[in-house]
């Protein structure tokens, strides 16, 4: 009996092949899904904003297209256009219904996710991986410009308080939170031992063995949290120096982009971003700040990070450990107890006036907090001192 040739070219196909066609189609089809969508989101946008979309879902399809020759070249079938997803038909009846303002979050957050997708793909093509990543800063510009659509008054606002997204209010917030840390846990931790009906040597030699371990604990912390952050700053600007140097048309381009979404015109922003990619250093400089939300000369000091973590836990621990330097017993318990009390609405107080609300409310709320805290702790070691357990 003569063999039946297997119409299903695939079987014949290495198997290595087989998964490549499977990713090809994979990155085919979420490319068209976004170009859909900015598609979508451009027929409820007008002026600039539409414009925008229109060229964001271009490039989505250059992707897509691009894909799609990788499928011809291995010889697979490429598929067919397919209809919206229930994604992007909601997102974009949102649009419609509302506002783009409304659905930009939700846009912006995927982006975002995707935006190392290319990241090293040697499949992908060149300027693919910096795209995504534009997309991203692209659409956080033009979320924050749907804010400023209001009028003046937001940038006013934002110009009168800068403190809310400055670095000077996140140094502060990070001390008082230090300090609170030190607080909560080296008091919870004397009032245990106090509880435990321990002499006051020892009580004094556990809270300077909790600050120390905890004030160094939340240095060696910070240092390497600080120091992976930094180096993870430093490769993405390293990379961008690349991009530049290998594709600057097009990454002129992408700072063209960004300076329409905020708010200038095409002819203007291209000019804007052609006369920085004149000098080399400007525009990487340039590109860091607006592509990836970074300042070159601001990546922060683990070091720093590291000095000021230790030095905030350590001024909030102490407070329960000096009336045990100089007394103990009675006497010494109740002194600790008022100054903690006293530190927690303090650092309360703080917290409050730095997140817009009353110093009473947020006071007496960290005082109830840290108090209920430190007072279990202190019943579990009075339980556990007495023996009955």
């Amino acid at each position: 009996m003569p063999r039946v040739a297997n119409p299903d070219s695939q079987d014949r196909e290495p198997r290595t092949t087989r998964r490549e066609a499977a990713r090809y189609r994979e990155l085919l089809d979420s490319e068209r899904r976004s170009a859909a969508l900015y598609r979508g989101l451009a027929e409820s946008a007008t002026g600039e904003q539409r414009r925008i979309f229109q060229e964001l879902a271009a490039v989505e399809e250059r992707h897509a297209a691009h894909w799609a020759d990788k499928l011809t070249a291995l010889g697979a079938d490429v598929p067919g256009p397919c209809r919206p997803g229930a994604r992007t038909k909601l997102l974009s009846w949102l649009a419609r219904r509302f506002s783009v303002a409304e659905v930009l979050p939700f846009v912006e957050r995927a982006e975002h996710s995707d935006a190392g997708l290319y990241e090293g793909d040697p499949a992908a093509a060149p300027g693919m991986a910096a795209d995504e990543r534009s997309h991203a800063r692209v659409l956080t510009r033009l979320r924050d410009g749907t804010r400023d659509d209001a009028g003046e008054g937001g940038r006013a606002i934002a110009r009168r308080e800068r403190w809310h997204r400055g670095d000077r209010s996140g140094v502060l917030r990070a001390a008082v939170f230090g300090v609170n840390d030190g607080l909560v846990s080296n008091g919870s931790l004397v009032m245990g031992f106090a509880g435990s009906g321990a002499a006051g040597t020892t009580i004094l030699f556990a809270g300077v063995a909790g600050l120390l371990a905890g004030a160094f604990s939340m240095a060696a912390g910070e240092y390497i949290s600080m120091r992976s952050q930094r180096e993870a700053y430093e490769r993405e600007i390293s990379l961008e120096s690349e991009e530049l140097r290998d594709d600057p048309e097009a990454e002129a381009e992408e700072l063209a982009l960004i300076y329409r979404a905020k708010g200038l015109d095409a002819d203007e922003a291209r000019r804007v971003a052609m006369t920085i990619m004149k000098d080399s250093d400007t525009a990487l400089d340039t590109m860091a700040r607006e592509e990836l939300g970074l300042d070159p000369d601001e990546l922060g000091s683990p070091w720093s990070a590291a000095f000021s973590s230790l030095v905030a836990f350590a001024l909030g621990a102490v407070v329960v450990v000096l009336p045990y330097l100089f007394g103990s017993g009675t006497a010494a318990l109740v002194t600790a107890i008022a100054l903690a009390a006293t530190a927690l609405f303090a650092v309360g107080s703080a917290l409050g006036l730095l997140n817009g609300r009353t110093a009473l409310r947020s006071g007496a709320r960290q005082l109830l907090v840290g108090s209920g805290a430190a007072l279990a702790v202190y019943v579990i070691g009075h339980v556990i001192g007495t023996g009955q357990v």
